[in-house]
């Protein structure tokens, strides 16, 4: 069990701070525009968001195909009234317990997670001693060197990278190469935004895996062991949350109860009826 205290924290991904500042650009730029353009707008915050990603591709950490992905999930997310649901924070107090409890807990960053909530991926890191590890879909060691230094830029240390030396052997994407210090070795390793194959490659070799995912009905929400439908910039600064909340109160029965209490097809289900009634 882990958890280090926090101090000073300021959720540098949160979609109605300093846009500019959470980019790591310089203020009066293209940034300050872009927001002060948007001040009045009914969609600011979704607004703002799309832009950290389209920034994000633009300094190489996102990839276009992230975009589209992202479409897909703020559709789902309107649908559920863009806010952090009861089915949710079911998930995310047993998702909180499970890395607290994990022996070798490990959070997964892709180009959309580093784009989106840097800040928070990194405090969560801290708060619960889990290390971040940059894997994505379409490989390419500029865009991990590009994620790790952005990551960096916001306090990360030590982010492990993709690796030759270990692979699951299942997956033919880049998702397959991992660190033989991280996921390789993890026994529950969180992955904020998936594609799908890789979470049933991970429960395959006996991982215990932690999802966000806006579809309940998808292979990821479905393979995963937790899953938190939500957005993950609500979603991530809620785990941080619940992790801070513990405090040095550790309660590993409480802990262990949030964990064997979660109900994995009640909670999916909860939440496809929370998509319907919104449609």
């Amino acid at each position: 069990m882990r958890l280090v205290e926090l101090h000073g924290s300021r959720f540098a991904g949160d979609p109605a701070g300093d846009f500019s500042a959470d980019l790591g650009v310089d203020s009066g730029g293209d940034a300050d525009e872009v927001e002060e353009s948007l001040a009045s707008h009914p969609r600011r915050e979704s607004l703002l968001v799309r832009e950290r990603l389209v920034e994000g591709v633009h300094s190489g950490i996102t990839s276009q195909h992230g975009l589209i992905a992202h479409g897909r999930g703020e559709a789902l997310d309107y649908l559920i009234g863009e806010r952090t649901r009861d089915f949710s924070e079911v998930a995310i107090r047993a998702a909180v317990g499970a890395m607290l409890l994990a022996e070798r807990p490990v959070i997964s960053v892709n180009g959309n997670a580093a784009a989106l909530v840097p800040g928070e991926m990194v405090r969560l890191s801290e708060v619960t001693g889990a290390p971040l590890e940059v894997n994505i879909f379409h490989h390419s060691e500029a865009r991990v060197d590009a994620i790790a230094s952005h990551l960096g830029r916001f306090g990360g240390e030590g982010i492990l990278r993709p690796s030759e030396e270990a692979v699951i052997e299942t997956l033919s994407s880049g998702r397959r190469f991992v660190s033989p210090d991280g996921i390789a070795k993890a026994d529950v390793v969180f992955v904020p935004l998936e594609d799908g194959d890789r979470c049933g490659a991970l429960r395959a070799i006996g991982k215990t895996v932690i999802a966000v995912d806006l579809n309940p009905m998808s292979r990821t929400s479905r393979d995963a062991s937790i899953t938190i439908v939500d957005n993950v910039v609500r979603a991530v600064p809620r785990m941080v949350e619940e992790a801070m909340a513990i405090g040095d109160q550790v309660d590993e029965g409480a802990l262990r109860r949030a964990v064997d209490e979660y109900d994995h097809a009640s909670v999916l289900a909860d939440a496809e009826n929370a998509l319907r009634s919104g449609l």
